[in-house]
């Protein structure tokens, strides 16, 4: 993990493991929905898949598996921001290419389009769109997609839970633009995800303020993975 002022977050999207009645961990495919009825623990390495097709409230689980927990939006954003408080973590302006953002939209790629035509189920949670190359990244593998933190993949690459709700607070946490403030009223208690994915640019913001407020704590899609926060009080395990 990398430590940031008071907090400690992981230095990449998340993967899970299965931890099966006997203790053993066994990875699971992050190309797959967590088992119903499964207990799973959030982990964080570099140069793998991360895990998407994951919601807000198998996330956070999770990370209380692994010891951890599921990161405020205030403490997401300080981390992605880095030191110096920058719209993306490399700077205060994009860069293309330097994080997993801007792809083709894969959906229509394999299922055409026309969304009328795709459902929810089928084809929003379908295992072969991430596994379509060129769209999906490795975590870290965008080696400039960072800051003097050392976290990576912040921007792009899989939307990022985040552990609050949508309320009136949130101008006071982040830093909104108009359009995505103006949708707070009809969204009111829905879940938050972070950062884009590796098919948006700015639609809901710039790098390290792009907010999805739209969605309940139990969606999820291929483009909906996480990272986990501890107290920097908290012991974590040498391999983090």
């Amino acid at each position: 993990m990398a430590r940031v002022d008071e907090f400690c977050i992981d230095r990449y999207e998340a993967h899970l493991a299965e931890r099966t009645p006997s203790g053993r961990e066994v990875e699971h495919s992050p190309y797959e929905r967590p088992r119903r009825g499964g207990t799973y623990v959030a982990r964080s390495l570099a140069r793998v898949v991360p895990q998407a097709y994951v919601n807000r409230i198998e996330a956070s689980d999770a990370c209380q598996n692994a010891g951890k927990r599921l990161c405020s939006l205030v403490e997401w954003h300080r981390a992605c921001a880095g030191p110096n408080r920058q719209t993306y973590p490399y700077g205060p302006e994009e860069r293309s290419g330097w994080c997993n953002t801007g792809r083709p939209h894969v959906l229509a790629k394999l299922f055409g389009s026309d969304p009328r035509r795709w459902s929810y189920e089928d084809h929003f949670n379908s295992p072969r769109l991430n596994r379509e190359g060129g769209q999906l990244a490795l975590t870290g593998e965008h080696t400039r997609c960072t800051n003097d933190w050392g976290v990576y993949d912040m921007v792009g690459n899989l939307h990022e839970w985040v552990s609050d709700r949508v309320d009136w607070t949130l101008p006071k946490k982040i830093t909104l633009r108009a359009d995505i403030q103006a949708k707070i009223d009809d969204n009111m208690g829905k879940g938050i995800f972070m950062g884009g994915f590796y098919s948006t640019t700015d639609q809901h913001g710039p790098g390290c303020l792009f907010l999805t407020p739209g969605h309940g704590p139990r969606y999820h899609d291929y483009s909906t993975g996480f990272r986990c926060c501890a107290d920097s009080s908290d012991p974590i395990s040498p391999a983090d």
